[in-house]
């Protein structure tokens, strides 16, 4: 992995993080805090062209924008900033493999970001799943021990 790619992962997490706590924190509201993050980068961007390189400056904004879709998640569904920044990586993750075939077709950030998300609200499930498969040992370890005796 490079450090443009390496960035974009890191601006993935923020953007998400931050378009969070705009929304939730801040009470912005989700699509004023996914456009106010989205257009601060694309004005940095615009900005400063020669700052960063020719992939940063095409990718970047669409990086950005997309992993703020994921900051819009309602508090009631997921509200641990870890997990939302893991989410923002996850969509970068997913933009990289698949941003050539979403190529002029709309909904390819949200849909990505949707993906990203659902793939972070699993981790409770499967944790919990792990938990009950420990228990249910247990409980058979146990059953089978009072059979022996």
């Amino acid at each position: 992995m490079d450090i443009e790619q390496f960035i974009l992962f890191l601006v993935g997490g923020i953007s998400a993080m931050v378009t969070f706590f705009l929304h939730v924190d801040l009470k912005q509201g989700p699509v004023r805090a996914s456009a106010l993050v989205g257009v601060l980068f694309g004005v940095f961007v615009l900005w400063f062209p020669d700052l960063l390189s020719a992939y940063l400056t095409k990718n970047l904004p669409l990086v950005c924008f997309g992993a703020s879709f994921i900051g819009m998640v309602s508090s009631k569904v997921l509200s641990n900033y870890f997990l939302i920044g893991f989410s923002g990586v996850v969509f970068t993750i997913i933009f990289f493999n698949t941003s050539r075939y979403f190529n002029g077709f709309g909904g390819g950030l949200g849909s990505a970001a949707c993906i990203a998300l659902l793939v972070s609200l699993s981790f409770p499930v499967l944790r919990k799943q792990r938990r009950l498969r420990k228990r249910g040992l247990q409980i058979k370890r146990k059953m089978n021990s009072k059979r022996e005796k």
